[in-house]
């Protein structure tokens, strides 16, 4: 699960510049403001302050779409309420791409419930609307990843904790996955998977991760990771492992797996309930929904190998403003993968929480132009050209 290193390229946007009104118009509006109110004292030759602002207030405003700025400046989305709106409720619709990419074999396996509610009927007693989606990459053949898929969702909702303590549901259930894996004698049991799942009731959704893949929340145009990915060379993993008796070899957990956690692989593991360097057991992260939260991306680490999280996010904003059409934005995403040369199969699904598309962000117009000096010309120029 060692992928080609891919580059970022952040999307390009335009600088707004613009100055104080010239002096010919400053005098012209301080003439305007003393024949108003008589009032307003003004130092010769400074533009009044809160005329300056009047002045933009019309248009000193661009629209722009979310991947022509940089999204890690402060924003204003005008569109959105407060994030404390108790009264937002999620809609889920998602789509989803899998292709096997470069590799011979497709072994990535992934689940899409959009209405939780009809999927299970009465089965677990739900009540409220709810969604279940998971990204399985299996390595050393596909009977893991297959296994985990068609089951995961079962142990979660057959688990004496469900409903009532959803973290505690979904640890017991990937370690039941992994036992009853163990237990199938007609599969291969040392094929193992990574396994990605997110469980949505209402506005609460719950991410439980073992391995590579990972979850990127699009917030206001902004990625938030929900999922750490789980590499042997990573310090709380290396740690783990170490503790637990195992070697790290190159980046490889005992010199076979590049991950640390997984499902499966029972040749690399004890017997049953015993601490062991490679782990079934999931991270855990829940979040509270609120409007600001446009869209989840999930995706095997064929996708975040060569891309960065902000870097989906933006790219997966732009296409849900062009069509909103979760699925079109899943296959663009893997499509911008293989132009990046990943070396992996590639799996994402993209899941919208409304449904409506990302509104426009609004980017106030800066009133301050920007220079350099001749000194710092000159400093700039003796760099470049010793560089060159």
């Amino acid at each position: 699960m060692h992928m080609a290193a891919g580059t970022d390229f952040s999307p390009p946007f335009g600088i707004l510049e613009e100055g104080y009104s010239s002096q010919e118009n400053t005098s012209s509006a301080k003439d305007e403001l003393r024949e108003r109110s008589g009032e307003l004292k003004q130092t010769i030759g400074k533009p009044p302050r809160h005329l300056s602002v009047g002045r933009h207030s019309l248009g000193s405003v661009a629209f722009v779409a979310a991947t022509d700025l940089d999204l890690e400046i402060g924003v204003k989305i005008s569109q959105y309420p407060s994030e404390e709106n108790s009264n937002f409720l999620p809609v889920f619709r998602s789509g989803s791409c899998a292709e096997k990419g470069p590799k011979q074999y497709m072994e990535d396996e992934h689940v899409c419930i959009d209405d939780l509610l009809n999927h299970v009927g009465d089965m677990a007693g739900l009540t409220s609307p709810g969604a279940f989606y998971g990204v399985f990459d299996g390595h050393g053949g596909t009977d893991a990843a297959l296994f985990v898929r068609n089951n995961i969702l079962k142990f979660i909702l057959e688990d004496s904790c469900f409903p009532l303590c959803l973290e505690r549901a979904l640890k017991n259930a990937f370690l039941k996955a992994d036992y009853a894996f163990a237990d199938d004698s007609s599969l291969d049991i040392s094929s193992g998977t990574t396994a990605l799942t997110a469980l949505m009731f209402g506005r609460t959704m719950m991410v439980a991760n073992a391995g590579d893949c990972r979850a990127v929340l699009g917030k206001r145009g902004k990625a938030v990771e929900l999922s750490k990915d789980h590499k042997p060379n990573s310090m709380l993993e290396r740690l783990r492992i170490e503790k637990l008796g195992g070697v790290i070899y190159d980046g490889y957990l005992n010199g076979q797996l590049s991950i640390a956690r997984a499902l499966g692989d029972w040749h690399m593991k004890g017997p049953k309930g015993s601490a062991c360097p490679l782990s079934a057991e999931p991270e855990l992260q829940e979040t509270l929904l609120t409007e600001d939260d446009e869209f989840l991306i999930m995706g095997c680490d064929g996708l975040w190998d060569v891309m960065s999280s902000q870097c989906a996010v933006t790219l997966a904003r732009k296409e849900l403003m062009l069509h909103n059409d979760p699925e079109r934005c899943s296959r663009e995403l893997v499509r911008e993968a293989l132009k990046r040369n990943t070396c992996d199969n590639l799996t994402v699904i993209v899941i919208c929480f409304s449904p409506d598309p990302p509104p426009r962000i609004e980017v106030p117009q800066t009133r301050v132009r920007r220079s350099i000096s001749a000194e710092g010309l000159n400093l700039l120029k003796g760099v470049l050209e010793s560089n060159s």
